[in-house]
């Protein structure tokens, strides 16, 4: 069982990366993604992701207020995992996918 959930684990994670990278194309890069969590309040959260320090936290409902419902639900179809489940893993995954998208603190042209 152990090494079906880690299969399933990496798969899960492969969609989740893919997701995250759809996304962010889908706003208009990077810089886009970062204004809508700026809009929400979460500037400080984003920008210690961008930023050379250590990355703060996000958590689901921060992730669902950003990213709006009917995406979540989109994603979570498309993926085949439950919306909870979704942000729980993107929570995990966001903060330092985008660090790793800005290794000098500063975010790529698109």
């Amino acid at each position: 069982m152990r090494l079906f959930d880690g299969v399933l684990g990496g798969l899960v994670g492969a969609g989740i990366n893919s997701a995250i990278q759809g996304y962010i194309q889908q706003q208009g890069g990077l810089g886009a993604v970062v204004q809508k969590f700026e809009k929400q309040g979460m500037g400080g959260l984003v920008q210690s992701w961008i930023g050379t320090g250590s990355n703060q936290a996000v958590s689901a409902e921060q992730l669902q207020q950003v990213l709006g419902a009917d995406l979540v639900q989109q994603l979570s179809a498309k993926l085949g995992i439950p919306a909870p489940d979704l942000l729980g893993k993107l929570a995990q995954v966001l903060p330092d996918a985008i660090d790793k998208m800005t290794p000098q603190g500063v975010i790529p042209k698109s």
